[in-house]
C-alpha cells in the first residue's frame, strides 16, 4: 500500500513566538496535503519532531524510522525537513517512492551547533527514488538558495522546480494553506 511521510522544518525567530504551543505538523500546507493524500487512499503521517529550535539528527532519525518506509513511500520535506531527508537517504541505501524537497535547507552557513547536517550527500541518492523533485523560490532566504545550488551540483539528475513568488513556502509567504503545485509534481 502506498503511504506518505511529511517532514516539517524547524522554528525560526518569527515562528517561535506564535507556534511554540502549536505542533509544526499542523501548520502551513501540511494539513491540506495530508487531507488530499488521505483522500487518495494514501496513508499519511506527519510526525512532530523534538527540539524544533535546535534539532538533533539522531532523535529525528529514531522517530522517522518508526514509520513504514518502502519503495511505495512518498517523502515530502520542508526546509530542515528536506535537509533531513537528504541526509537520511544519503546514509540509508534503500529504495523509496517520490521525494519532494520544498525549500530544502542543509545549514550551508553552519548555524546549528548540533551536527544535524554533518554528512556528505550521496550522488547516487536520486537513483534510489521514483523521482526527486526540489521546489524552491527565488525570493526565499539566501541559505535556501545556497542549499539548492549544492543539490544541483551533487544531484543534477533531480528535477528542480523554480518559483519566483513563494518565499519559504509558508502560509504567510504563499498567502494560502493550499499547495496544488506540490500534488502536481508528485503526480497525484
Amino acid at each position: 500500500m502506498k503511504n506518505a511521510i511529511i517532514i516539517h522544518g524547524i522554528l525560526d525567530d518569527v515562528e517561535e513566538i506564535d507556534l511554540i504551543k502549536t505542533p509544526l505538523s499542523t501548520t502551513h500546507w501540511f494539513p491540506w496535503l495530508k487531507q488530499k493524500l488521505v483522500g487518495l487512499n494514501i496513508e499519511t503521517h506527519t510526525p512532530d519532531f523534538p527540539d524544533p529550535f535546535d534539532p538533533i539528527y539522531e532523535k529525528w532519525k529514531e522517530i522517522f524510522e518508526q514509520l513504514d518506509i518502502t519503495p511505495d513511500t512518498i517523502l515530502v520535506g520542508h526546509s530542515c525537513g528536506g535537509g533531513f531527508l537528504v541526509r537520511w537517504l544519503s546514509e540509508n541505501k534503500i529504495i523509496v517512492g517520490k521525494v519532494a524537497l520544498v525549500a530544502p535547507w542543509s545549514d550551508p552557513n553552519k548555524l546549528l551547533s548540533t551536527g544535524f547536517f554533518n554528512f556528505v550527500i550521496d550522488p547516487g541518492l536520486v537513483s534510489r527514488t521514483a523521482g526527486l523533485i526540489v521546489m524552491y523560490s527565488l525570493d526565499d532566504q539566501e541559505e535556501i538558495i545556497k542549499t539548492v545550488d549544492e543539490l544541483k551540483a551533487v544531484l543534477p539528475q533531480a528535477t528542480f522546480k523554480e518559483f519566483s513568488d513563494k518565499g519559504h513556502f509558508t502560509e504567510e509567504d504563499m498567502g494560502t494553506k493550499e499547495f496544488p503545485e506540490l500534488l502536481e509534481v508528485l503526480g497525484l
